[in-house]
């Protein structure tokens, strides 16, 4: 429901009846109606989180590569979740965006660890390079579910191999 409608466009009632519970319970565990929406929100970052952590057995390309794999099946699952943690952060909630902000923080991180298997070196152009890629990434996957023309691989391919290529330019 946060994913399409706005909070404001939404009714304590509804919400409560969504998620299966009383207005009652909850105003029991959140405060308002903008406390429950930060708590969605979380929940979604922490969980995209968990299902994309590098798996640190393999090595730092396979890493990439399934990690980005996760992403995409993670955003394919969970569709309406994420979109309601990256337009949260385009709106004018502050813990929302610090939410976006620190999820985006830790994608970004798991790029600039594995600089040396890119032959580039930790520099801020390289880190803001891969932050740059990462929101590539977001905004490609969104765009890419809404309208799959390309089978999935193919998506994978090209989101992997635009990293190097970036990165390239320093």
């Amino acid at each position: 429901m946060l994913a399409t409608r706005t909070l404001e466009d939404l009714s304590v009632d509804a919400l409560a009846e969504q998620a299966g519970i009383s207005r009652g319970l909850l105003f029991h565990y959140f405060k308002n109606k903008q406390d429950f929406h930060q708590a969605v929100v979380q929940r979604a970052a922490d969980d995209l989180l968990a299902r994309t952590r590098p798996d640190k057995s393999r090595a730092p390309a396979a890493r990439l590569a399934l990690s980005l794999e996760h992403y995409v099946d993670y955003v394919l699952a969970n569709r309406q979740s994420y979109i309601s943690l990256v337009r949260g952060a385009a709106g004018c909630d502050a813990v929302l965006l610090e939410i976006f902000e620190r999820t985006r923080a830790v994608m970004t991180s798991r790029v600039t660890d594995d600089l040396e298997v890119f032959g580039v070196a930790d520099t801020p152009t390289v880190r803001l390079l891969a932050r740059g890629w990462t929101a590539l990434v977001e905004e490609s996957v969104l765009s890419w579910v809404a309208d799959p023309q390309l089978p999935k691989q193919e998506l994978l391919r090209v989101l992997t191999a635009s990293l190097p290529a970036l990165l390239a330019t320093d």
